[in-house]
């Protein structure tokens, strides 16, 4: 019943991002100035019908596959063509027809558009919670993407799964969504309005954390949130005291990361030659990681540099062959009393 309330609402109901009651779906970041320019290579139309909350642009995709999820009219999808250039592809699945209708419409318009031979970019029609049934390789991606979408999945686990499956080895998924600060009742995530919205489909964030780590997406990492302003009375008096975020995750699929940060000394000293961050990478909220600086990095944020894409772009300091603890600042800390407040005993049984 929901996948069928969500293909009405944005295939019949919505004509244009004009329509939202809310501005939880189209509550998108300023585009940076790089990204700017692509976006006035996207076809006005396609623009018009674009439904997001963040952007889902990672850095360095140039030759990359890139699988965008929910892609609806092809916006984002559009854009990452041009980043991830001839060399590169980008495939948008989504369920909705009049969407698909969009993007297929102009695809020839941006290859022309974008000075290519051939187009980089094709659409398939799916369910992002079904992507096993579609003719997609298992780890044939470099990066997943997917703007607002999940929220609306009827099996928001199913997703997390089947993106990893496609995903290649320090492959990541980089998305967006909307996020509660607890659990809805039930007659909210029940609302067809509210569904729509993207609200009555967001998740609680300390649910999304665990069910990311079940898939195998082991070290989820913050990269921006901002609050979500609701200011329609009757949608805001249906949600109560809830608040909602919009948020932008990336998640690698990498084995062996920690549950914590722990510390083996080790410090990365980036190049500045990722073409979209040349004076800083940005990792993710906490890592801002500035050119020609020795930057001090737990293991896990080693490996997400040195096992995946990212690594042409990195000198790196040190090993894993000496633990120190848990990595300073990470906001966890030895649970036991401090030594200086141990008082010696007896014996070790006492």
């Amino acid at each position: 019943m929901q996948l069928e309330l969500v293909k009405d609402y944005y295939g019949k109901l919505l004509k244009s991002s004009k329509d939202l009651k809310t501005s939880a779906c189209c509550d998108g970041a300023e585009l940076p100035p790089y990204l700017q320019p692509l976006l006035a290579n996207v076809h006005p139309e396609v623009v018009a019908k674009y439904y997001g909350c963040g952007i889902v642009v990672p850095a360095e995709i140039k030759g990359r596959r890139v699988l965008d999820l929910g892609s609806g009219s092809g916006r984002d999808t559009y854009i990452l063509a041009q980043l991830a250039g001839p060399d590169g592809e980008v495939v948008g699945v989504d369920m909705t027809d009049e969407q698909l209708a969009t993007a297929n419409a102009h695809l020839d318009w941006h290859r022309m558009r974008f000075g290519n031979g051939r187009s980089n970019v094709r659409f398939l029609k799916g369910y992002i919670e079904k992507l096993d049934e579609l003719d997609l390789a298992p780890e044939s991606f470099d990066v997943i993407v997917s703007n607002c979408v999940i929220n609306l999945s009827i099996d928001k686990p199913a997703v997390f799964r089947g993106a990893h499956r496609l995903l290649k080895p320090g492959g990541e998924l980089y998305f967006s969504d909307v996020y509660c600060d607890r659990r809805l009742p039930d007659g909210v995530r029940a609302d067809p309005v509210l569904y729509g919205e993207c609200l009555g489909g967001a998740l609680y964030w300390n649910d999304f954390l665990p069910m990311a780590k079940e898939a195998g997406f082991l070290d989820p990492r913050l990269v921006t949130s901002k609050p979500i302003g609701i200011t329609n009375e009757a949608v805001k008096q249906k949600l109560g005291t809830a608040k909602f975020f919009s948020a932008t995750y990336r998640l690698f699929k990498l084995d062996g990361l920690e549950t914590a940060c722990e510390d083996y000394g080790q410090a990365v000293i980036y190049k500045g030659s990722v073409a979209e961050q040349p004076d800083a990478l940005e990792l993710d909220g906490h890592h801002l990681i500035e050119r020609g600086k020795a930057f001090p990095v737990c293991g896990n944020t080693w490996r997400m540099l040195a096992d995946t894409r990212f690594r042409p772009h990195f000198d790196f300091i040190g090993d894993f062959s000496t633990h120190y603890g848990i990595f300073p600042g990470c906001g966890t800390s030895i649970p036991f009393a401090s030594t200086e407040a141990a008082k010696p005993s007896g014996g070790s049984c006492c």
